[in-house]
């Protein structure tokens, strides 16, 4: 599995770097950036949470291509 973040919607509400903080950063410019972009099987609950509460919708889990 794999996250994808669209950077063209996320607000920078920060919400998915305080869950995860090993797969995101919010920057200076305002933005959440992917740290890493593979999710072991493990880290999936963690990511569904980041999911659901991202305001904006910035973060989808994704089947590799």
């Amino acid at each position: 599995m794999r996250i994808e973040l669209n950077q063209q919607l996320c607000e920078g509400h920060s919400q998915c770097e305080i869950i995860a903080p090993q797969y995101f950063e919010v920057r200076e410019d305002g933005k959440a950036h992917l740290l890493r972009t593979d999710l072991p099987p493990e880290d999936r609950e963690l990511l569904a949470e980041v999911v659901l509460r991202c305001p904006v919708v910035a973060v989808r889990v994704g089947e590799e291509s």
